[in-house]
């Protein structure tokens, strides 16, 4: 309510402002002019303003839980148990007895054979054989010549001159004196109580924000310097010396050696061999055994059995409880504020502003300027032409008929077919025959071309550019310290004292006590005698009969026949011949050269700059803590002791100062400095040098390989290997086996069932309703102006 009627006074207040700004601004703010009608009209009105509030009302509803209620069920179980029973059953086996038996087979095998045959072919190859020339190249060298010149320099330097001065000063001397004084103390005791307090504790929490930090970066500024150095050239000499070396000539010689082969040569034989082999013989024989065999007997017996009967009984008891009685108490807490006193100070210091300067320079720089010419240039060409060329006609076999010179009328141009004519082949050659091909013949042509070359060509221009300067300059920068005074305060804290109280109360609780209780029933039992019984068992046995045997083995016997070859081989030997040749090398002396190394150094200039950094402000939020601490209270006691001090009082005396005042006195000198040129004098100088050229040779060599052949050659041999045969005999033997015969019968068994019934409960809630309510609002209603005269006396500014 108090926060609804606040915000209607706000809102009256402001429209009463709103009011009478219109009205000013409706008759006009100017002093000098006012209409006469608008001296205030209007009237407050009484508004009813409706206004809402939640408000809680308790309802009460009613709420089911689920409970579960056991019940003791008693119920009949059909149960079966099982009884053994002895049988004997006859099963019929098959036993599987392994026969061996040896055969034998015949193996077709395939033996590769290496037969080696010793080729030779030759083999082409190419060797590079260096040729040596002399050359000579001429070339150029700068050569320094220094020159030593002096120059003179003007420098200052501060000469130190020394003036003795003197100065009176005070010094307190101090003489001590001994005295006692009485000084009471108090000393407290202290006497401690557990109390708990809540503090207010500052949590840090953490803000980004943002700042703009001025810092300085080293700007690197580069600078060309030179300095003189000493080289050390190499100059290279030709020089040649004779170096003695061996050579190892091979000298071939043919020799021949003979040796002993063994060869394998295999023979057939045969052999008798006596093998023993097991024969099994069966035999049926009988064996007389004793079963005990089971007889069951029903019997009953009493036996007597203890149960425990629950007995309740009622007992009081009565017990002690501290019941906590709470105090409120108030004390005076002295505690110490630091109370921050700001200060305002001032530091110089220095900032490097930069200036600029536009200066000017001249820039040598080279033009590639292009120049057309033109050159004749020669090139191959050609064309196809058609010739003639005669090929000779093929020889042809043919018939010629001959006439027969014994004849009459011989050797005439026309024989007649009737005389005596004989024919003959003859090889005849065709009449030659013309082709054509065609063939290209070269021409040699010329032909202007068009060339440009670039001639470079020097040229100059003025290139502006900035000087930065780096100028000193002093600021003074004020800030504010903060110095924390410590202020002593008090105040009062209310804290409650805990006294335990303690008091009797009784509670009633039962003993469960169990009292043992005599009862007998009635056990049904079976016992089970043994009756020797004899029995007769049938079985076989199996003896093995030792047979002896015999069998015819083939095999093979590998003599070794000797056998004599003959190898022919080559053997080199190395036979070392003296050689000498001539060697060129090179001597490389170091001749020392001056020489000028141009080097930047780079002297780092500062300059002010600013970033924006991102930073952590830490906030402190008030939040309450509670702390359990122990308050010791210090009860004062008044005591007395004698202290020893000493008293300081400082005597004034008069002493004299002797100290020594340095000025530096500006003294111009001038010194001489040697320093030393360097002009480069050209220098044409020649060097001879040698130029290897490799020179391919063919050459051709003989190259001895082996070649292996392999021969087939087929071979026999015969491997014996046993077969088995598996062979089936019928037993049949007995099993004795137990058979569990399974009994019904009845018990009754304890149970419980499970009943589930709905609880009903209540439970008051706070429900949330929303009501309405009029309250009265004054507002102020203004009236239009009428439109009237000014009048300058009655215009005056509108009071509130």
């Amino acid at each position: 309510m108090k926060r609804v009627l606040g915000s209607l006074l706000i809102a009256v207040s402001l429209l009463s402002a709103l009011a009478q700004t219109a009205s000013a601004g409706y008759c006009g703010a100017d002093r000098a002019c006012r209409p006469a009608a608008c001296d205030f009209a209007g009237q407050y009105c009484t508004v009813m303003k409706t206004c809402r509030k939640v408000v809680y009302e308790k309802q009460e509803l009613t709420c089911y839980k689920t409970e579960y209620e056991r019940i003791p069920v008693a119920r009949t179980v059909l149960c079966t148990k099982y009884v053994p029973e002895e049988r004997t059953k006859q099963v019929t086996y098959v036993v599987k007895r392994p026969v061996w038996e040896t055969r034998q087979k015949v193996v077709n095998y395939t033996v590769s054979k290496p037969v080696w045959e010793t080729r030779s072919k030759e083999v082409a190859y190419t060797v590079c054989k260096p040729v040596y020339e002399q050359r000579v190249r001429n070339y150029t060298v700068c050569k320094p010549v220094w020159e030593q010149r002096q120059k003179v320099v003007n420098y200052t330097v501060c000469v130190p001159v020394w003036e003795t001065r003197q100065r009176n000063y005070t010094v307190n001397v101090p003489v001590r004196e001994q005295r006692q004084k009485v000084v009471n103390y108090t000393v407290c005791v202290p006497q401690y109580e557990q109390r708990t307090r809540e503090y207010t504790v500052m949590r840090n929490v953490a803000e980004q924000q943002q700042k703009v930090v001025n810092y300085t970066v080293c700007v690197p500024v580069w600078e060309t310097r030179q300095r003189n150095y000493t080289v050390n050239r190499p100059v290279q000499e030709q020089r040649q010396k004779v170096v003695n070396y061996t050579v190892c000539v091979p000298q071939y010689e043919q020799r021949t050696r003979e040796y002993t082969v063994m060869r394998n040569v295999a023979e057939q034989r045969q052999k008798v061999v006596n093998y023993t082999v097991c024969v099994p013989v069966w035999e049926t024989r009988q064996r007389n055994y004793m079963v005990n065999r089971p007889v069951q007997e029903q019997r009953q017996k009493v036996v007597n059995y203890t149960v425990c009967v629950p007995q309740y009984e009622q007992r009081v008891r009565t017990y002690t409880v501290n019941k906590p009685v709470h105090e409120q108490c108030q004390k005076v807490v002295n505690y110490t504020v630091c109370v921050p006193v700001w200060e305002t100070r001032q530091r110089n210091y220095t900032v490097n502003k930069p200036v600029y300067e536009q200066q000017q320079k001249i820039v040598n720089y080279t033009v590639c300027k292009p120049v057309h010419y033109t050159k004749t240039v020669s090139y191959q060409s050609g064309e196809w032409e058609t010739r003639e060329y005669t090929v000779p006609g093929p020889v042809v076999c043919k018939r010629v008929a001959v006439c027969d010179p014994c004849a009459p009328n011989a050797c005439d141009n026309a024989c007649d077919p009737a005389k005596r004519v004989h024919y003959k082949n003859v090889l005849v050659q065709c009449p030659p025959v013309k082709r054509c091909k065609k063939v290209w013949v070269p021409i040699t042509c010329t032909k202007e071309v068009d060339c440009v070359k670039y001639v470079p060509e020097q040229r100059q221009k003025v290139v502006n550019y900035t000087t930065c300067r780096m100028v000193p300059e002093q600021r003074v920068c004020n800030y504010n310290v903060c110095k924390m005074v410590p202020e002593q305060r008090q105040k009062v804290v209310n804290y409650t004292v805990c006294r335990t109280v303690a008091e009797e109360r009784q509670q009633n609780y039962t003993v469960c006590k169990m009292v043992p209780e005599q009862r007998q029933k009635v056990v049904n039992y079976t016992v089970c005698k043994l009756v020797p019984e004899e029995r007769v068992c049938t079985y076989k046995v199996c003896k093995m009969v030792p047979e002896q045997r015999q069998k015819v083995v083939n095999y093979t016997v590998c003599r070794q026949v000797p056998e004599t070859r003959t190898c022919n081989y080559t053997v080199c030997k190395m036979v070392p011949e003296q050689r000498q040749k001539v060697v060129n090398y090179t001597v490389c002396k170091l001749v020392p050269e001056e020489r000028v190394c141009t080097y930047k150094v780079c002297k780092m200039v500062p300059e002010q700059r600013q970033k924006v950094v991102n930073y952590t402000v830490c906030r402190q939020v008030p939040e309450t803590r509670t702390c359990n601490y122990t308050v010791c209270k210090m009860v004062p006691e008044q005591r007395q002791k004698v202290v020893n001090y000493t008293v300081c009082k400082t005597v004034p005396e008069q002493r004299v100062c002797t100290y020594r005042v340095c000025k530096m006195v500006p003294e111009q000198r001038q010194k001489v400095c040697a320093y030393r040129v360097c002009k480069m004098v050209p220098e044409q100088r020649q060097q001879n040098y040698t130029v290897c050229r490799m020179v391919p040779e063919q050459r051709v060599k003989t190259v001895n390989y082996r070649v292996c052949r392999t021969v087939q050659e087929q071979c026999q041999k015969v491997i014996p290997y046993k077969v088995c045969r598996v062979v089936c005999e019928q037993h049949v033997k007995d099993i004795n086996y137990r058979v569990l015969t399974p009994v019904q019968y009845e018990k009754t068994v304890m149970g419980c069932r499970i009943e589930r019934k709905q609880v009903p409960y209540t439970v008051t809630r706070n429900v949330p309703k929303v009501v309405t309510y009029q309250v009265p609002v004054q507002v102020y209603k203004p009236e239009p102006c009428k439109p009237a005269t000014c009048k300058p006396a009655v215009c005056l500014p509108a009071e509130t």
